[in-house]
C-alpha cells in the first residue's frame, strides 16, 4: 500500500482538505486497498485540534466529509509515508529541517501543485485569515492537483492496466 501524507503548517486548513478529498477520491475509485493517506502540520499549534469550521463547511458544501484531529511532523513520518505533500514552500523547508534533525530520509518529497497541471503559483495559498472564498480557491487547486497525484500514482501502481 502506497501512503500519502499532506503536510501544511497548523493541520486545521489546507492538509486536511488534501486528505479528506484524497481519501474521497480514491474511494470513489475504489483504490482503498492500494493507498491510504494521512496529514499533519509543521507547527504544534493545533494539536488535537478539529480542523478550522470555514475548511469543514468548505469540505461539506463539496460533499466531501472530514474526519481529522490536528497533529505535527514527527520522526516515524518519515519512515511510514512514501509521499509527503506539502502545501507551500515555507513548509518544505520546515518538513526538510525536521528530516535532517531526525536524521531522516524523506521519500517524494513534493509541492502539492507539482501536480496540477500548468499552475499559476507552487503554492497552495494559505486561507487561515481571509474568508470563505479562499477556502473555496484551495479546494479547487487541491482538487485539480489531487487528480494529477491519483493519475501519477496510478501510473506508478500499474492501476491503469488493471482496471
Amino acid at each position: 500500500m502506497v501512503k500519502v501524507l499532506f503536510v501544511c503548517l497548523g493541520n486545521i486548513c489546507r492538509s486536511p482538505i488534501a486528505e479528506a478529498l484524497f481519501n474521497h477520491k480514491i474511494k470513489q475509485k475504489n483504490y482503498q486497498d492500494h493507498f491510504s493517506c494521512d496529514s499533519c502540520g509543521t507547527s504544534e499549534y493545533h494539536i488535537g485540534e478539529l480542523p478550522d469550521e470555514r475548511a469543514i463547511a468548505c469540505a461539506n458544501r463539496n460533499g466531501i466529509k472530514m474526519n481529522h484531529r490536528g497533529r505535527q511532523l514527527n520522526r516515524t513520518d518519515f519512515r511510514d509515508f512514501d509521499y509527503l505533500i506539502v502545501m507551500d514552500k515555507s513548509n518544505l523547508e520546515n518538513v526538510k529541517k525536521s528530516a535532517e534533525q531526525h536524521k531522516a530520509v524523506p521519500k517524494n518529497l513534493l509541492l502539492m501543485r507539482t501536480f496540477q497541471k500548468d499552475p499559476e503559483f507552487m503554492e497552495v495559498p494559505d486561507p487561515y485569515y481571509g474568508g470563505v472564498d479562499g477556502f473555496q480557491k484551495v479546494y479547487d487547486i487541491l482538487d485539480s492537483s489531487l487528480d494529477g497525484l491519483i493519475e501519477e500514482l496510478e501510473k506508478k501502481q500499474q492501476l491503469l492496466e488493471k482496471k
